[in-house]
């Protein structure tokens, strides 16, 4: 019997790298190897697919390729745009993010508080939602960059860049925002945003895992993170990733391609799958706003159960969800978004985040919701260890589900 296929709902996590991203790769993987700042052909010969790529890239969030730095990931380009502000601005000392963000920006201004800076963590309400008032006060003479997220990736709720960029702009302020979670799912303009420095990651709109990039506006102060050759105009030094770049482009070649009737599908499916987990298992809430949030996004907590408990069980049964950010899992701590939303240390941990794409099916809700309420119900009625230790001793027959 065929091993039924993964029934997946952790697309902020990572996604699938799509069958025409693969093709595009190959290439540069087999036959087209060289090293593009090498002077012979087979060198030279990349220079232009790589700024092809740059332009597929520029075109997918508005900007002109010379603004577009490739880098490592979405962590690399947060900790550049965030260290760059503050090396290129020496009389500036002062770091205004949210307390929401992702561990990226989390632990690069943690790091900067021990070495001398000052950072300022602004809260969020119940909802997720930041109070402008709050915002406006924390901006100083001396705050070098502004680092919010535009689409938190546990609760997808999406913050009002555009206004927090006017601003800054009014004050002379650098701001950056990780928009990681948000290409093919948002339409993505950096001047309508009006923000000067912006981060992207392959692997979270179907491309390759170790390559991003970071958006820096003309005029822009910038002071490179990785010090090296004379690549990517200078701005990061190491030799170019060309496989995963040609990846990259051809991803965000697609990501432009979704159309608003896909992405209005997407929304009607993850509320279709809201409705029916508020319908059937009681106890159920959402955590974050409604509205505005990312389409594909919700985060759930279920009262008096383990999510991780949770999780491992339906593990069992093929079915990939998460309790929040990828780059937290393991951790015993319950997570700083919830908490900063003001849960409790039990809700928090009693949290499932489903994160689906345009591949999400409705079979594949009806396949989840066929089982989850079931699952629910065993954990909450599962009293004592013993209990506990027989439900992950059983392991259900997989129903083959296509």
């Amino acid at each position: 019997m065929a091993e039924p296929k993964n029934i997946y709902f952790d697309s902020n996590a990572t996604t699938r790298v799509a069958p025409e991203v693969l093709q595009a790769m190959l290439p540069y993987l087999t036959e087209w190897w060289g090293n593009p700042s090498s002077p012979y052909k087979l060198g030279r010969m990349l220079v232009k697919p790589i700024e092809a790529a740059r332009e597929e890239l520029a075109a997918l969030i508005g900007a002109d390729s010379e603004e577009i730095i490739f880098t490592s990931c979405g962590t690399e380009s947060i900790n550049t745009a965030i260290t760059s502000s503050l090396y290129s601005q020496p009389t500036k000392r002062h770091v205004v993010t949210t307390a929401v963000e992702h561990s990226a920006t989390m632990k690069s201004c943690a790091a900067l508080e021990k070495r001398g800076y000052e950072v300022t963590y602004l809260p969020v309400d119940r909802e997720g939602s930041l109070d402008l008032n709050l915002f406006k006060k924390a901006l100083r003479p001396d705050t070098a960059i502004v680092s919010i997220m535009w689409a938190n990736n546990e609760t997808g709720v999406i913050f009002p860049i555009p206004e927090l960029a006017a601003i800054c702009r009014e004050r002379h302020i650098l701001i950056h925002t990780d928009a990681v979670q948000t290409p093919g799912k948002l339409t993505i303009n950096v001047n309508e945003l009006g923000v000067d420095l912006l981060s992207l990651s392959a692997h979270k709109l179907h491309g390759p895992k170790g390559i991003g990039l970071l958006y820096v506006r003309k005029g822009t102060p910038y002071w490179p993170l990785i010090i090296g050759g004379q690549q990517e105009e200078g701005n990061r030094g190491g030799t170019e990733n060309v496989p995963y770049i040609m990846g990259f482009g051809k991803a965000a070649e697609l990501a432009r391609a979704v159309s608003h009737d896909s992405k209005r599908k997407l929304t009607a499916l993850r509320n279709s799958l809201e409705e029916e987990i508020f319908a059937k298992i009681p106890g159920s809430s959402r955590n974050g706003a409604k509205e505005p949030r990312l389409p594909n996004t919700t985060s759930i907590a279920f009262a008096g159960v383990d999510a991780e408990a949770l999780l491992m069980l339906l593990d069992q049964l093929q079915i990939c969800a998460s309790s929040g950010s990828a780059c937290t899992t393991g951790s015993v701590a319950p997570s700083h978004v919830l908490t900063a939303m003001g849960l409790s240390p039990a809700e928090a941990r009693s949290t499932i985040r489903f994160s689906l794409d345009y591949d999400t099916t409705t079979d594949d809700v009806s396949y989840l919701m066929s089982h989850l309420p079931r699952l629910v119900s065993q954990l909450r009625g599962a009293a004592s260890p013993r209990v506990v230790s027989r439900l992950f001793s059983h392991k259900p027959e997989l129903a083959t589900h296509v």
